[in-house]
């Protein structure tokens, strides 16, 4: 057989925010609807709804002195140390983000230059062949970072790639709509590189989707819930009941056919690293995914979830599950060599992508 090329997650890191922000924290919040009408229930009977809706207990936030392209500058830093790679062999770094850096004085989205180019300043890379751009693509900015370097390194243009997610979503939540309870900060990012080898192996496939017919402002930004609050500040939105329906009809159907690209069943997926967007939504794609091959049962441990510590950190949360896997941090799931797993996720666009993966002999 003769060799073929493949990109495999040669090293991981993350950065998890040390502020702890829990759901008594919102007791005090003053909670409006979208008409800016109070909400009638009280914020003990809101807090814990919305526990029981999105698992959340806590969430973690940016102290005020870091920003989104400091924080995945940390978690670049620990995924080249793991890798064991020189920053100057990096030929491609992608972060995926939303809102640039948002300093905590100020609710303005800073993007020039790109976060790309300050995580590689911070690194100290020197080489002008290392490309640094950015990609905004909702939530699934990440995976979508992933699925391109795949694709430069299956080409032939490229070795190694840096793959960031970094976000700090408390800087650009609205405090009087009660789904800024789901967001969070973080930032997580791996090295894919080059592997030639006779057997699959790394990325064996990728599926992704954009439906911006129905639901391209599904999330989007838009004025406070208070409306004191001038006009023009805004906030990010989210229409959950219609993001939560759609992403049930849609988001299964993306990963069945990513797995089917791999030439592959259910029965051989060993585990799934979805978005951490929602508990309860979560476990309704995966329930409806494997109803989808005519199962109705669900194996244990399946689908890792961290959601419940450290909230929705959009593009953060796929690389910063994989890492802690890496590290053996989450109880009951570990990554083992030559078993299949899917990564998927969804967010705002509506953009929808899956990558299948054979883990490889070392995984880090």
């Amino acid at each position: 057989m003769s060799l073929e090329r493949y990109s495999i997650i040669a090293g991981s890191g993350s950065y998890i925010p040390t502020r702890v922000v829990s759901n008594t924290d919102f007791i005090n919040h003053t909670f409006y609807d979208q008409n800016g009408a109070p909400l009638p229930k009280s914020n003990e009977e809101i807090v814990s709804k919305f526990e029981q809706i999105t698992g959340i207990r806590e969430r973690r936030y940016v102290t005020d002195d870091l920003v989104a392209s400091d924080i995945g500058y940390f978690a670049a830093r620990e995924a080249l140390e793991s890798a064991q790679i020189d920053g100057e062999a990096i030929d491609y770094i992608i972060v995926a983000h939303n809102f640039g850096d948002v300093r905590a004085d100020t609710l303005r989205s800073d993007m020039v230059p790109s976060l790309a180019s300050r995580v590689k300043h911070h690194l100290g890379i020197v080489n002008p062949n290392c490309l640094a751009y950015d990609l905004p693509f909702g939530c699934a900015g990440w995976l979508q970072g992933l699925i391109q370097a795949d694709l430069y390194i299956r080409s032939g243009v490229a070795t190694n790639v840096l793959v960031v997610g970094a976000e700090t979503l408390s800087r650009i939540c609205d405090p009087h709509d009660r789904d800024s309870m789901i967001y969070a900060d973080g930032a997580g990012a791996v090295v894919l590189t080059l592997k030639e080898s006779e057997e699959p192996v790394g990325i064996l496939a990728t599926n992704n989707k954009t439906y911006a017919n129905e639901l391209a402002f599904v999330l989007r930004m838009d004025r406070s819930y208070d409306t004191a609050e001038p006009a023009d500040l805004t906030f990010l939105k989210m229409n959950g009941r219609k993001l939560y329906e759609y992403a049930l009809k849609l988001v299964p159907g993306v990963i069945k056919e990513c797995i089917g690209k791999a030439g592959l069943g259910i029965h051989d997926i060993e585990m799934v690293l979805i978005h951490q967007a929602n508990h309860k939504m979560d476990e309704a794609i995966i329930k409806q995914l494997f109803d989808l091959y005519g199962e109705k049962q669900v194996p244990e441990n399946f689908m890792p979830m961290t959601i419940s510590w450290l909230g929705n950190s959009s593009v953060a949360t796929l690389p910063t599950l994989y890492n802690l896997l890496v590290k053996k941090q989450i109880a009951d799931h570990a990554l083992v060599s030559n078993e299949l797993i899917v990564f998927a996720s969804v967010g705002a666009g509506v953009n929808i992508n899956a990558v299948a993966y054979k883990i490889p002999a070392q995984v880090r």
